[in-house]
Parts: structure tokens; C-alpha cells; sequence
């Protein structure tokens, strides 16, 4: 899996389970002397992560938040409902095609921590497959005495009977790889094992492996977004610090780590991918297991597999190989490894209104998903013959949905693609020779849409620039501005925001008549490059004034007014809320605030923050440290303003953006005397919590403050 996608889980005994979870809290707290922020408090004790000072605090303001909304009386329905659909058992099986069969990793009451089985692909379409458990991380957990969270796992291809399972400790991002072979449902006996850390592992063959690690357990093979830069190659059975060095990368490098490609005809391939930064790549090839290689391909480049022995390659930048005419930003091309500037075909260029959102590789194709005004669509497009055009042809797929690759076979042209909408469940269509996709599962319908209808409708930002948005609400909608009314976005690392079936919003907030609007702002990829480059670095107040301005486009329409209007955004959309809750106080009554980044004047030097100054700028540089200053959620909360009282939650074991950024923002709340929710998850990395019983209680908690800010009568 590519880094950046790295970078970018019975009901009445869970209930009970999170209510005596929380009873622990409250006695803990309790306990302890659990510190009070004033405005002459210094706050420095909260950037121990794992601290008792620290944790006193977090447990404090945990038991606030849950003792407070939790007396509400819809809490435990919440609970219930959210729960229920997190482990229901009709859920679709989503498949993973490795060695022939099959795979899925599944969660549900009886597996909270999962099961990786394996199904024949004729049983895995039938109503109810004939699953063979391999891995049961349960009780792995259990023999183990560890919280094991799945990573998944890499395989040695064509066979994919040996594998890397990542196992991580909570939920973190630094993970524990153990040999597992999949025919005897067995770790390796004295296998390959790489204990705890950020690391990449790619198969040279059966006994030998890359790595890139951190070697000697004290960071000094670490970057400072935290990742390793030395790949070494590990031979089985060689002692532990014979190891060979095979590349070192700079130590200013995002990360450096190795990858192992094969395609239908046999062809391996062995590369060594250096992240200059979050969006420039290099790209070496690794030949006679020692000498490197290096590929002529732009900076802005990304590949996404092999097909025929040629190199299938994204570009997100306009490139002019050596004799051939340019070509634009946002293609999908074809490359010769041996001759990667003299040997490019263009497979696809996208329109104005288009983007590529994923690239799937078969034996004989190319799968592309990608958006053409938002809206998702798919097409296949097949290897050409000698000195021919690629020939596309673009898939048969319901619209107003998105379209996702779920994955694709190397060794056949089989594919799986997933279909859904904000009104419509997901659905599983199979991809097979040289015809139309047919659907083959589909989730049943978790609430009811009867009276609720989607619509695409577009906002003009402060520059001029056409903001679109859907929207999702009641037919008989009364534009009387007094609509309960969730505004999300992303808006950063060219990642798009596109229809998703979200049963815990259709439940908890549709069908009690609440408006939810979803924004295509600038940052993300929704209209290739050219729209992330818009919002990146000192440019991304456009992003924040495209936010703001859907949100006074939904009052100018009557839908809604700031007393029922709430936002809600995590990660980059975590900083987003933030922003907007400092910039435009006045224009939203709820505000939720989820593993944030806030602290912008410092996040380069806060877990892995170091990787994205490249889309969001350097304390460093003069001018991006001015805007950094202008627009930090942190620095810029003011004692005199009104804020509306946020949610924020973040969790302990977040070692990629880290819970300090919500810690400091709520401190200075609390120092300022002006109320706020905090909620910090013990456990779970940045991803999320780690179980249906944790989820489904965070969702529970929003659903509750949602309610009261947007809901009820003052």
C-alpha cells in the first residue's frame, strides 16, 4: 500500500461493557489529582503524552464529557443503534483476491479485535460463503496479552503463501510484523519477525526481504516526520545486525522504503521509493540485489502497478519526457522501466471536470475509477497491441454514487468494485474478461429513504471560484432557515470528499429530519492537481473561505441559519473545524472537532507533522510561517469572542498527528473559562478507535451534542 494512502471497527454486554469502562474512568479520576487549567496555569505537562499528570486530565475531562451526555436519555438508543449496525451480521464481506481465493478481515460481537478467513471465489458469491478462518486476531490477542489491531498483511506474490502480518499494539501506526503462511494458518516457527516500529517490508523472494525500519530502536534512522529512511536486506537466517545496508536516503527525506511489483506474465520488479517529501517521489530500481537504478519520472509522480512488463504510472504534475509531446497534469501513462523518459504511452487524460481517483492493474488491463463533476465513474482500459492506442471503455455504473476499486487479480482480469451513495447501500460488482461489470451483494438499506433526496448543488467561494456541494435532505424540506443542519469537508492532500452510506448519520440524523451536507472545497482532488495545488501551503485560507462560504450559501437558500448550523471534521478536517470556529464563530452553533491538527505553529515538530510542510508550509520559510501564525486554531482563540462550545475528540495512541494538538486547544479553552467537550480515547491510533463498542460510543457522544446544539429548543 502507498504511503501517502498510509498516512491518509451482543449489544447489551458491549453497553455494559463501555459503561463499567467509564465507571473506571470516573473512580480513576477520582483518585487521582486530576489538574485545573486556569489562565495562570502552564500547560507544558499535557505534551506527555502518556504522563500521570496528563492523563489525570484526560480522565477528568473524559468523565466530563461522558458523565454529561450520557445522562441524556437518547444516548443509549444512540449507542444501541450504532452499535447494531457495526456488527451486523449482513454487513458486506468485502474481498481481497490473493493467491487464487478469496480474503477478508471481519469484525463483529463475538471477533471484536477480527478474523482473517479465506473463501473460495465461487463460494465467496453465494448468499453465505464457506469461510476457512487463518488468523483469529482474538485470540492472538488473548495468548498474547496485547491489544492486537489487523494491519493486513504483504504477501509474497504469485503463490501469497508467505505474509507479513502487521500487527499494531492499539491501533498506533508503528506496527509488529510476524511471518504467517496462509496454507498451514501458522506463524512462521522462527520466521521473519520485526519487532514494533514504523516499517515497510517488501519480498525479494522466499527468503529474503527489504526493510526499512528504525534499526536501532533510538530514531536516529528516523526522519523527522518520524519514518525510516535505511532499507537493509534481510536474509533468513542471518544474525540480527549482520544485516546488509542496500540504501540510505537523506535524513531530511519524508521516508524511504521498498516495493515489490509482479504482473500476470511473471514479470518481478524491485524498487526502492524515496519520499523527497509528501508529494515528490523518486524511484529506483533494484537490480542484481545491490545497485540502484534510478527512473526518469517527474517529482509529482506516483506507480500504481505493472501490466506486460511496463510501469503503470500516475502524474500529478505536467511532465515532458525527452522527444515526446507534454503531458498534462493528472494523467495515466504506461512506461517502459528500462527506458522511463524515451518509452511513455498515454493511457488516459482526464477532462476539465475530471479527476482519477484509483488505478487497479489486472493481467491484461487497467481499471480506472475516477470523478467527472464529482459524480464517480469507472473505466477499463486494455493493453494495447504494437505501435496501438490503449482502448477504453468506460463501465456501466449507477451515477450520483462513488465507485471505488475493492481490489483487482494480477493473475486473471478479475476486479471488484464497490457502488454507493449517500441514499444508497454499498454494493459489490464484479468485473470479469472483456464485459460489464454485474452486481453481485449488496448491503440491505439501514434506514429509511423514502422521504430523503440528494441533490448537487454549488457555492461561489470569496475569489469567484464555483464551490460544489451535495446535500442531503427531506423532499417536503420547509426553507424556513430552521433546519438542523451537519456540514462536513476535507479540503487537503488531493484526497477527495465523494458519496459515501454512512447508516449511523441516515439513522441518528437524517431520519430525526436533519440536513447533511457534504463540501467538494479546494485542497482535495475532487478536480485533479489543479484543485489541491489551489488550497496548498499559503493558499489555503481559499480553502477555508470555500467552507465558510458553502455554509452561507446554505442560509442565503433558507435551508439553514448559524443556530442550526453545525460542522464536523477530522485529521486535516479536524483543523478545518478548527479554523472555522476561530475565523467565523458566529456562523455555527456546533462545532465538532476530531484528531485534529491545531497547533500550526508548531505541528512540525509534533509526531509526524515534520511530512506535511509540504501541504501546509514551514515555520522555516518567512512567509508561510506569517500564514501559519494568521490561521492557527491555537493561537488565534481570543479570551473577548464567543465561541460555540465544541466536541473534540482525539485518541492517546495517535502517533501520526498526535492527541497534544487537541490538548492544547481545549487547555486554552479551559484557561479562558469557556466550555468545551473533550473526548480522548485511551486506546486507538489515528484511524480511529479500535472496536464497534468504542465506535459506536464516540458516535453515540456526537450524536447527543449534536442534538442538543442543533436540535432542541434553547
Amino acid at each position: 500500500m502507498r504511503l501517502k494512502r498510509l498516512l491518509l471497527a451482543g449489544a447489551a454486554s458491549a453497553l455494559l461493557m463501555a459503561e463499567a469502562a467509564q465507571s473506571g474512568l470516573a473512580q480513576t479520576a477520582a483518585a487521582g489529582a486530576a489538574p485545573v487549567i486556569t489562565a495562570n496555569t502552564t500547560i507544558a505537562f499535557l505534551d506527555d503524552i502518556h504522563g500521570a499528570q496528563a492523563m489525570a486530565w484526560v480522565r477528568a475531562q473524559n468523565l466530563h464529557t461522558t458523565s454529561t451526555l450520557e445522562k441524556d436519555p437518547r444516548y443509549a438508543g444512540f449507542y444501541k443503534t450504532v452499535l447494531s449496525g457495526l456488527q451486523a451480521p449482513d454487513r458486506l464481506a468485502m474481498p481481497s483476491l490473493m493467491g487464487g481465493a478469496v480474503w477478508n478481515f471481519w469484525q463483529d460481537a463475538a471477533h471484536p479485535h477480527g478474523i482473517w478467513r479465506e473463501a473460495t471465489q465461487a463460494s465467496y458469491l453465494k448468499k453465505t460463503p464457506d469461510w476457512t478462518v487463518r488468523l483469529d486476531v482474538d485470540a492472538l490477542a488473548k495468548q498474547d496479552g496485547i491489544n492486537w489491531v489487523f494491519k493486513g498483511a504483504n504477501c509474497l506474490a504469485p503463490a501469497d503463501e508467505h505474509c507479513l502480518v502487521a500487527l499494531s499494539n492499539g491501533g498506533e501506526d508503528a506496527e509488529t510484523l510476524r511471518e504467517f503462511n496462509t496454507k498451514t494458518s501458522q506463524f512462521v516457527p522462527d520466521g521473519f519477525v520485526f519487532s514494533r516500529s514504523k516499517q515497510t517490508a517488501a519480498w525479494v523472494d522466499a527468503n529474503t526481504i527489504l526493510l526499512a525500519r528504525d534499526w536501532d530502536g533510538k530514531g536516529t534512522t528516523l526522519t523527522p516526520s518520524g519514518y525510516p529512511y535505511v532499507v537493509k536486506t534481510m536474509v533468513r537466517g542471518t544474525a540480527a545486525g549482520q544485516e546488509a545496508e542496500l540504501y540510505r536516503g537523506e535524513p531530511s527525506d519524508m521516508a524511504v522504503m521498498p516495493m515489490a511489483l509482479t504482473d500476470g506474465d511473471g514479470h518481478q520488479l524491485v524498487l526502492i521509493q524515496r519520499n523527497v517529501n509528501f508529494f515528490e517521489t523518486r524511484y529506483a530500481v533494484v537490480e542484481g540485489g545491490k545497485s540502484l537504478r534510478w527512473l526518469a519520472l517527474p517529482a509529482k509522480s506516483e506507480i500504481q502497478g505493472m501490466l506486460k512488463g511496463r510501469l503503470i504510472v500516475s502524474v500529478e504534475e505536467d511532465w515532458h519526457p525527452a522527444g515526446q509531446a507534454a503531458i498534462p497534469a493528472g494523467s495515466l501513462l504506461s512506461v517502459d522501466p528500462a527506458a522511463a523518459e524515451r518509452d511513455v504511452q498515454v493511457i488516459f487524460t482526464p477532462g476539465a471536470s475530471q479527476s482519477i481517483d484509483q488505478v487497479g492493474v489486472t493481467k491484461n488491463t487497467v481499471v480506472v475509477s475516477l470523478f467527472d463533476n464529482v459524480r464517480g465513474r469507472a473505466m477499463r482500459f486494455t493493453a494495447p497491441q504494437a505501435g496501438q492506442p490503449w482502448q477504453a471503455t468506460p463501465l456501466a455504473l449507477p451515477d450520483m454514487t462513488s465507485i471505488h476499486i475493492v481490489d483487482t487479480d494480477h493473475a486473471s482480469d478479475t476486479a471488484f468494485l464497490s457502488v454507493e451513495g449517500y441514499l444508497e447501500p454499498s454494493q459489490l460488482w464484479l468485473l470479469e474478461g472483456k464485459g460489464q461489470p454485474r452486481k453481485v451483494k449488496s448491503a440491505p438499506a439501514r434506514f429509511k429513504t423514502d422521504n430523503l433526496v440528494t441533490e448537487q448543488f454549488w457555492a461561489t467561494s470569496t475569489d469567484g471560484t464555483r464551490i460544489p456541494y451535495f446535500i442531503v435532505h427531506r423532499r417536503d424540506i420547509k426553507l424556513n432557515g430552521a433546519n438542523p443542519t451537519l456540514l462536513t469537508a476535507y479540503g487537503g492532500f488531493q484526497v477527495s470528499y465523494t458519496p459515501l452510506y454512512a447508516p449511523e448519520i441516515g439513522q441518528l440524523w437524517l431520519e430525526r429530519g436533519g440536513v447533511y451536507v457534504v463540501a467538494n472545497i479546494r485542497g482535495g482532488g475532487e478536480f485533479g492537481p489543479a484543485w489541491h495545488e489551489a488550497g496548498r501551503k499559503s493558499g489555503r485560507q481559499k480553502v477555508y473561505d470555500d467552507f465558510a462560504s458553502v455554509g452561507r450559501d446554505l442560509i442565503s437558500r433558507k435551508i439553514t441559519s448559524p443556530r442550526y448550523l453545525g460542522i464536523r471534521g477530522r485529521s486535516n478536517g479536524g483543523l478545518l473545524s478548527g479554523v472555522q470556529m476561530t475565523q467565523h464563530p458566529d456562523l455555527w452553533n456546533a462545532v465538532i472537532i476530531g484528531v485534529p491538527l491545531l497547533d500550526m505553529e508548531h505541528f512540525e515538530t509534533m509526531s509526524a507533522g515534520a511530512s506535511w510542510a509540504a501541504e501546509y508550509g514551514s515555520m522555516s520559510v518567512p512567509a508561510e510561517a506569517d500564514f501559519l501564525r494568521s490561521i492557527s486554531p491555537v493561537q488565534n482563540l481570543k479570551a473577548g469572542i464567543s465561541y460555540p462550545e465544541p466536541f473534540i475528540f482525539t485518541a492517546t495512541s495517535d502517533d501520526r498527528v498526535g492527541p497534544v494538538h487537541a490538548r492544547r486547544f481545549a487547555a486554552r479553552l479551559e484557561t479562558m473559562g469557556k466550555p468545551f467537550f473533550y473526548y480522548e480515547d485511551i486506546e486507538g491510533g489515528h484511524s480511529g478507535t479500535v472496536n464497534a463498542p468504542e465506535v459506536a460510543h464516540e458516535r453515540a457522544l456526537e450524536a447527543v451534542y449534536l442534538s442538543h446544539r442543533l436540535m432542541d429548543k434553547e
